[in-house]
């Protein structure tokens, strides 16, 4: 959550900061601010809102700093206002950025309160400003002034800062949120993301756990939570910046859904099958895989869904048990996990705070090996698990995940066949899979054609306000997935239940102005589904059913029903997310709702 690009040239820097912070809005657009140090003075300006308003202001100024610090903000402590804004000032001398939370805040608060400090703003990240203030007043440099105050903070950072007595450098640390440099040639970068720094470099060093960075035009240093002096690889990033812009779409949601037959292939292509090269996961990979004798999955949000998905996929199929549990209560439990239990984390973007707590929250021991499937290269999950498996998706701006969790079920199903290959699965079967995964990008395809059909249903969504969704088997997670996408991005509220809980419950919801989604492939459980959907029928509900012509559904009056493709039971919940995915994109359109960033949520979930 939150973004941070920072620089120190020997060229202007407003533009190339404006332009990152535009580049990770995603991130947080609750307000954006910047920091500036021009001819001996601190240039701030900050604006509630998106990072538009901030751009337009900062350029009418038309500032020529060559120093600065520069903000996007998801709102932790504090409404999202001008004065709760970053960056934060302190004597009109030090201005900071803070992306986290400190968790100590409120005594840090107290006690600088009791020293006559004077607060501006309701957030915890303005502690950090007067601390550090504080000490450089003692004379400290503004590298050992930052320095000084990291052991007070409880909590999670990615902190930057300057300071007019120190004008061509910006200091900077990490401790929970990510934060890489960016090396230009008389000029360094700091970022959140690489993708803010795209447009002045391809050359990156990820930051570690406790890493500090003083940056100026020619000077890097790099120090670890030791306070070492240390080098870091340099990374060379070769993927294409168009891939992260709207190209002719009205939306990067958009975009994202109409990318997935490509990524999905180029994610199939990344594994090797159907061969399957074991040496994506790592050198060590076929050693641990041989010892897996159960499975713990870990994750947030869409990819909670994505694990509860292969949960069914890994029993059925393998036998292998298999436990899914959402990161924040997996971390705060007492355990007991089965011998020689693999952990498997999975998020889009490697740095999502629950699961990377979980995965350092591993007892020696507790699990044979840790395994990540990740969107994102050299992020946090990725350098700390023994294993990973990078989908393909390329850069995902949306805030309601598309592309990136349907690789994360193709990657499963690779896990599927690499595990099931020590668990007696036949040849004839992976091969079966293989051909359902390259069959897959076109299936895929047929959906997005029926997305002129969907966008008429999604009129008849206008003015409701609840929606329900049914799914049983692995279709229930897909129907959770669906209810997650359109609360997130239309506002209206859903529920998504096994269509047999019905009438434990949810049934009293039912009645004419409720729409009831029902996810419904052809397979063994649909008269299952098709007698709950009775109960929704005869109680006045209005059914909209995803379903193959060979179900047998007819469209009526209160039963609309959308054909889809023919296709492998392994990849169909695949094939039916897409649908709902455009299902959801169309009815925020009606609802007239900001697709891509959607009120209150944020893209890289980086604090607890």
């Amino acid at each position: 959550m939150c973004g941070i690009v920072a620089a120190s040239a020997s060229r202007p820097v407003a533009t190339i900061l404006l332009a990152g912070l535009h580049s990770l809005e995603y991130r947080g657009y609750d307000s954006a601010g910047i920091a500036l140090l021009e001819h001996g003075t601190l240039y701030s300006s900050k604006h509630a809102g998106k990072v538009a308003i901030l751009d337009a202001a900062v350029t009418a100024d038309a500032p020529t700093a060559c120093v600065g610090i520069a903000h996007t903000r998801w709102a932790t402590h504090g409404e999202p206002t001008q004065y709760n804004a970053h960056p934060h000032l302190s004597g009109n001398r030090v201005a900071i950025v803070h992306n986290g939370i400190i968790e100590n805040h409120a005594a840090l608060r107290a006690e600088l309160v009791a020293a006559g400090v004077p607060f501006s703003s309701d957030t915890d990240s303005e502690v950090i400003a007067h601390l550090l203030a504080r000490e450089l007043e003692r004379g400290l440099s503004l590298e050992a002034g930052l320095a000084s105050i990291l052991p007070r903070l409880e909590g999670a950072y990615a902190i930057a800062a300057i300071d007019k007595a120190h004008p061509d450098q910006v200091c900077a640390a990490r401790k929970g949120s990510p934060l890489v440099v960016g090396l230009g040639f008389g000029e360094h970068f700091l970022a959140s993301d690489p993708l803010a720094l795209r447009q002045v470099t391809n050359r990156f060093i990820y930051l570690e756990e406790g890493d500090q960075v003083t940056i100026s035009p020619t000077v890097l240093t790099i120090k670890n939570s030791e306070g070492q002096i240390i080098t870091r690889e340099i990374v060379e990033l070769t993927d294409q910046l168009s891939r992260a812009s709207k190209g002719d779409y009205d939306h990067y949601m958009l975009k994202e859904i109409h990318e997935q037959p490509r990524v999905l292939a180029e994610t199939v292509r990344f594994s090797g099958l159907p061969i399957l090269n074991e040496t994506i996961y790592g050198q060590r990979a076929s050693a641990i895989f041989d010892q897996v004798e159960a499975l713990q999955i870990v994750a947030c949000g869409t990819s909670y869904h994505a694990g509860m998905v292969a949960k069914y996929w890994f029993e059925e199929h393998l036998g292998l048990p298999c436990q899914v549990e959402v990161a924040s209560e997996f971390r705060y439990r007492k355990r007991a996990m089965r011998a020689n239990t693999l952990l498997l984390t999975i998020s889009q973007s490697g740095e999502t705070a629950d699961s990377l707590a979980a995965l350092r929250d591993a007892a020696p021991g507790e699990f044979v090996a840790s395994l990540v499937i990740a969107n994102v290269d050299n992020s946090a999950l990725v350098r700390e698990s023994d294993l990973v498996f990078l989908t393909q998706a390329g850069p995902e701006i949306g805030v309601a995940s598309t592309k990136a969790f349907t690789t994360q079920l193709v990657a499963l199903l690779v896990l599927l066949i690499t595990l099931g290959k020590r668990r007696g699965m036949t040849a004839e079967t992976i091969q079966s899979i293989s051909y359902a995964l390259s069959q897959l990008p076109d299936q895929v395809d047929q959906v997005l054609r029926l997305k002129d059909s969907i966008a008429r249903l999604s009129e008849r969504f206008i003015q409701k306000h609840h929606a329900l969704f049914l799914g049983r088997g692995a279709y229930y997670p897909i129907a959770l997935e669906g209810s997650l996408k359109l609360k997130e991005i239309s506002y209206i509220h859903a529920e998504a239940y096994p269509a047999g809980e019905l009438k434990h419950g949810p049934l009293a919801l039912v009645d004419s102005d409720m729409p009831v989604i029902a996810v419904a492939p052809n397979d063994a459980l649909l008269e299952k589904l098709r007698s709950n959907l009775e109960e929704v029928r005869s109680r006045g509900g209005e059914l909209y059913v995803f379903a193959p012509q060979e179900a047998g559904f007819e469209s009526t009056d209160r039963i609309h029903v959308i054909n889809m493709p023919h296709c492998d039971e392994l990849t169909m919940p695949i094939v039916y997310t897409v649908a709902l995915q455009l299902l959801s994109y169309y009815v925020a359109l009606q609802k007239g709702t900001d697709v891509d960033k959607p009120r209150n949520l944020a893209k890289s979930v980086t604090v607890e």
